[in-house]
């Protein structure tokens, strides 16, 4: 792991990673207000894996320790099916961790038996049977679907009776893009890998129309990767 994040906006002096106290200055570069913040990880060219179809080969250790450190600031973790399928979840240590799927297939997952709660499927009536058999432990939540997709304003509305205040989406892809495109997010954190190229699959999945964000926080560590906060203009 690089030791040291260089303070690019605000300006600082650098953040030494091997310090005792690392951690809860990294906690304050990222303290959050109530609301939407998407974290994600891509390449130069906006890729959203290495090829591989996944995102680990774009992050590193400290996009990782960053990752963890984003998910102690939250209430709840929110991940589409895709990511749960295809990334290996598991239940986040702190925070709750809320699935959405319109389908209901979970097939595959990794994720272990969760505390009353603490494990929520965001799905429409025609999945709901489907999340209940693979995800016994889990509080299905059934939303009026539109076109066989969950409504996220509807989904996110049901977090929030629920207490959680903080959100933080992890993607994939398909879900950031929705999100932005509904203009639902407050805050994205957006790791930049030193790498070029990658799958052709970009890391927001949308066409929407552009959504102004302003920057909020710039961190480097000595690979030159990017680690920036980006908040919604309004």
């Amino acid at each position: 792991m690089s030791s040291a994040l260089r303070r690019l906006l605000p300006a600082g002096p650098d953040l030494d990673l091997t310090a005792a106290d690392a951690d809860a200055h990294l906690l304050e570069a990222y303290s959050p207000a109530p609301g939407l913040r998407l974290n994600l990880v891509a390449g130069i060219g906006g890729a959203a894996s290495d090829g591989s179809g996944l995102s680990d080969g774009l992050s590193d250790p400290v996009d990782r320790r960053i990752l963890g450190l984003l998910r102690t600031l939250a209430d709840v973790v929110l991940v589409g099916a895709r990511s749960v399928r295809s990334e290996g979840y598991r239940m986040p240590r702190t925070a709750a961790l809320a699935v959405l799927t319109a389908s209901g297939d979970l097939d595959g997952h990794r994720l272990t038996r969760a505390e009353p709660g603490r494990l929520l499927v965001l799905t429409t009536a025609t999945g709901a049977d489907s999340a209940r058999r693979q995800l016994p432990d889990a509080e299905v939540v059934v939303l009026p679907g539109e076109d066989g997709r969950v409504p996220l304003e509807r989904a996110l509305a049901a977090l929030r009776e629920r207490g959680f205040a903080h959100v933080l989406c992890e993607g994939g892809p398909a879900l950031a893009g929705a999100l932005l495109e509904r203009d639902l997010v407050d805050e994205l954190c957006l790791t930049t890998s030193p790498m070029a190229g990658g799958a052709a699959l970009p890391v927001l999945g949308t066409s929407a129309p552009p959504r102004s964000m302003r920057l909020n926080g710039l961190l480097s560590d000595e690979r030159s990767a990017l680690y920036a906060r980006w908040r919604r203009a309004r």
